[in-house]
């Protein structure tokens, strides 16, 4: 997929949080749409490049063993403005700081792949 229609992905995937965001304090109904789009977003797009099951593809695997090694400042921060020298891009522009905490947190708790050997 081209970048820009990947951009376009995105953006269509998030433009509904920045509604919400905009609200001051999120429903319980909201926060879980939220997070339903950015999981969405995880397995989707990330998964573009990780593999659809983070098992790994052009970008390495994200067991949640591997994720856990890594603080979690640390990882947000890759997410946010991604890795120099590598296929890894930024995703600055369309994740906030708490929706890039959010899959940080989410990759190191919640990850569906635990660990290579699963």
């Amino acid at each position: 997929m081209l970048p820009s229609a990947r951009f376009l992905i995105c953006l269509s995937l998030l433009l509904p949080l920045a509604a919400v965001a905009g609200d001051g304090e999120a429903s319980p109904d909201a926060e879980r749409l939220d997070a339903e789009r950015l999981e969405t977003l995880l397995y989707q797009d990330c998964g573009s490049c990780h593999g659809m099951t983070l098992r790994g593809g052009l970008g390495p695997a994200l067991p949640r063993d591997r994720m856990q090694a890594l603080s979690p400042k640390a990882l947000t921060h890759i997410i946010r403005h991604g890795i120099p020298g590598t296929a890894m891009p930024g995703w600055e522009a369309l994740l906030s700081e708490a929706e890039a905490r959010w899959i940080a947190d989410h990759l190191q708790t919640d990850n569906r792949l635990t660990s290579l050997d699963d």
